[in-house]
């Protein structure tokens, strides 16, 4: 339940402040939420119906999403209308789950399970740069230095440009998209012409799990995970890893090390001295 144009005070700021479109879609939705829960107007909600509120999405969402609806509440409440309910709201404590991560035989499996051409340059791209899925599916063809063997992310999460290696190996194919296409368009497209969904590139990779039958959760945001993991173990810098993950603290890459299989296979069990 909302009044006319109740949250556009809160897109204004959000675009002032440089937020991705993404997340100030995310934002206004999480606030719609609230008032389609409360069944209230912006004006009337109170402390308690924002807590209920996240009790609510708590009990049926990981902590991470709490954390999000929390921020986008926060943001609006607090920033923008000047309130002071999350004095007392305490943000809820992150989940300390390690990452899924694929061993080099299973990207191999999955890879060669995957026969359509496109489909493998998306897959073998998440894997070999490390790259999110909306970056793969935002990238064009002016963001691909052939010459410089680099591919520059442009305004990536939390606004920001990086650069990552472009793998050699798909360096025939991209020179190939580069002659048919133009810089502006997209490497990926869909059916109709514009930027592929990430739904989309999901899809392809969950195909390619079911044939080649590994057994592992896997999403395109598994590959980021893989691509450091393997980075770390082949002995590359942490602080190279950070800045080809764009992660603006070096405590977010550090999971990695957790992961990371070779200090483990180093060190002999207790069971095995005995």
């Amino acid at each position: 339940m909302k009044e006319g144009n109740t949250f556009d005070a809160l897109r204004r700021e959000l675009k002032i402040r440089n937020y991705s479109p993404r997340t100030i879609d995310t934002y206004i939705y999480y606030n719609e939420e609230l008032l389609r829960f409360c069944c209230k107007f912006d004006r009337e909600i109170t402390r308690d119906d924002v807590a209920t509120y996240l009790e609510y999405v708590s009990d049926k969402s990981k902590a991470t999403t709490v954390s999000v609806v929390y921020s986008a509440l926060q943001f609006y409440y607090e920033t923008v209308k000047k309130q002071s309910f999350f004095q007392s709201i305490k943000r809820p404590k992150k989940e300390k789950t390690l990452p899924v991560v694929l061993s080099k035989k299973e990207v191999i499996q999955i890879l060669e399970s995957i026969t359509n051409p496109k489909h493998y340059a998306m897959v073998s791209l998440l894997y070999g740069t490390g790259m999110r899925v909306n970056e793969l599916t935002q990238l064009r063809m002016v963001d691909i230095d052939l010459s410089r063997n680099i591919i520059h992310i442009k305004r990536a999460k939390g606004a920001k440009d990086r650069v990552v290696m472009l793998p050699q190996s798909l360096k025939e194919t991209l020179a190939g998209q580069a002659r048919v296409k133009g810089p502006a368009e997209y490497l990926f497209t869909s059916n109709r012409g514009g930027s592929l969904h990430a739904r989309s590139v999901a899809k392809v990779i969950q195909q390619a799990v079911n044939r080649c039958g590994v057994a592992k959760s896997v999403t395109p945001h598994t590959f980021r995970h893989s691509f450091a993991t393997h980075l770390l173990e082949a002995g590359t810098d942490i602080r190279y890893i950070q800045e080809l993950l764009g992660h603006t603290k070096l405590e977010t890459t550090q999971i990695y090390t957790h992961v990371a299989s070779d200090a483990a296979r180093g060190i002999v069990s207790p069971l095995d001295i005995v």
